[in-house]
Order: C-alpha cells, then sequence, then structure tokens
C-alpha cells in the first residue's frame, strides 16, 4: 500500500484539491495543545509540542498504510485553568476550547476528509471534558465519528509506563522524555537533572476535590520524576502514541483492512 501525507500549512489550494480527489481514504488530522507551565526545565508548549509530532508521526504512518494523510496546524490554546497561577500560562474558557475543535473538525470535513482525528497532549480534567464533549457534537452535527485516542481511558494509559499510569506524570519523566526526543534545545536538562522526584497522584488529588496545581503541592508546576528523562524514552512512548492514532483510525474504518485501496 502507498499513500500520501502533507502538512496543510505548507500546501496551495490547488494541491488540496488534488489529494481530496484521490481514491484513497482521506484522514485530517488535528493536533490540539496548550500554552502551559511544565516544570521550571519544560517550554509552555510542551503540550502543543507532543501532540504535533505525534500527528506528523501518524499521518506519514496513515500514508503507509494506504491512506491520504494531512496533518493540520495545532490548536494551541485549552483550558489551563490549573496552571493559571504561574507566568506565561494561557487559559481559554471550557466553551471557546470545545467549540474551537467543533468548528476546526467540521471545516475538515467539509473539505471532504473521510475523518477527523484529533491528537491530544494536554490532560487536564476540564480540557478533556471539553474534547469529549467536542467528539459528541461532533458527532451529533456531521453524523460522522471524530476520531479521539483518549490516553485517558484505561485502556490506552496502560499502555504508557508506569509514571503515567500513576498520574504523577505533568512535566515529570513521561513529558521530559517526550520533549527531549522531539525539541532537546528547549530542555534545561540541567535544571531537569536537578529536580528531586516529586510524586503527586493528580488523580486521587483531584477526586479528592483539588481545583489546581496548588491545591496539589506542585509549587515548581511539576510532578513525577524528570531527572531520569531520557530521549529513548521519549522515541518508545512516541510510538505507542502513534499506534494509537493508527488503531483508532483503522477501527474507525470497518473494513479498512480489507477495501483500502493498495
Amino acid at each position: 500500500m502507498s499513500g500520501t501525507w502533507a502538512d496543510l500549512f505548507e500546501l496551495r489550494y490547488t494541491t488540496v484539491t488534488e489529494l481530496l480527489a484521490r481514491p484513497e481514504r482521506k484522514v485530517a488530522v488535528i493536533p490540539i495543545g496548550s500554552v502551559e507551565a511544565h516544570g521550571p526545565h519544560l517550554p509552555l508548549g510542551t503540550d502543543t509540542i507532543i501532540s504535533d509530532e505525534v500527528a506528523l508521526r501518524s499521518v506519514r504512518e496513515l500514508a503507509a498504510q494506504g491512506y491520504v494523510a494531512v496533518r493540520f496546524p495545532p490548536l494551541h490554546y485549552a483550558v489551563t485553568d490549573w496552571a493559571k497561577s504561574f507566568a506565561g500560562t494561557v487559559s481559554i474558557a471550557t466553551t471557546t476550547a470545545e467549540s474551537l475543535v467543533v468548528e476546526t473538525a467540521k471545516a475538515a470535513k467539509a473539505m471532504g476528509f473521510d475523518r477527523v482525528v484529533i491528537t491530544n497532549a494536554h490532560l487536564e480534567p476540564g480540557h478533556i471534558a471539553a474534547l469529549r464533549s467536542a467528539a459528541k457534537r461532533f458527532l451529533a452535527e456531521t453524523g460522522t465519528e471524530l476520531v479521539f485516542p483518549d490516553k485517558t481511558r484505561r485502556k490506552n494509559a496502560e499502555r504508557l509506563g508506569e509514571e503515567f499510569k500513576s498520574g504523577s506524570c505533568h512535566a515529570g519523566s513521561y513529558e521530559s522524555s517526550l520533549v527531549l526526543a522531539v525539541r532537546p534545545e528547549l530542555v534545561d536538562l540541567d535544571r531537569a537533572r536537578a529536580l528531586p522526584a516529586h510524586v503527586v497522584p493528580l488523580h486521587e488529588r483531584i477526586a479528592a476535590g483539588a481545583r489546581d496545581f496548588a491545591d496539589c503541592g506542585l509549587d515548581q508546576a511539576y510532578c513525577g520524576d524528570p531527572a531520569h528523562a531520557t530521549a529513548e524514552e521519549g522515541e518508545a512512548t512516541l510510538a505507542v502514541l502513534v499506534a494509537m492514532v493508527v488503531e483508532a483510525v483503522e477501527a474507525s474504518f470497518p473494513d479498512a483492512r480489507e477495501s483500502a485501496p493498495v
């Protein structure tokens, strides 16, 4: 099988017309990120960096599987109320975040894409709720699934390593490793190596009523173990995240393996 992939941001409209006229199944992948404090060692754009890279690798893998796959520009802003006390964090209203995703996905579908996928790296509860609501709205308004490989679901979380499963993974080894694999020049590695492990099971604190990082004791906007992050761990995690996207796309086409163009 041989499909093709592209970045929408770099294409001319005539090229988009040509891609959408091809006989292969066509998939739009929209990365969802945030602008949020991620410890003293990672950039504010950590979630966008991760999500955008997963989208890039996913469209390449989908192309290898016979799809026409196009990566859309990322949606950088999200619900980030948990980190609002840290400089640089930008939060938008839940309704705005939800509508931004829905309208962007609907625009992709209106172009002629058979499936629209969102990749996401931001795990704040309000943000995840907005994405789940967006998926429901998209289905109700278009009659088509919005493909959302939600890694907070147990079946996906189980594939992402012990720190992620523990819930103590904001700017820890999990995310620091991912950024090291993608944009190592943006990681303050000396500072990361000097940070002590800070185990805070966020899901338990959320269940107990915590409402922001301050409530959880994240005085430096991190939890987990950034000192032991490695690019190798990041690459391994990226492979799993991409597999989740590809599997979700294939599952949205029940007959994909039998009838996808070769």
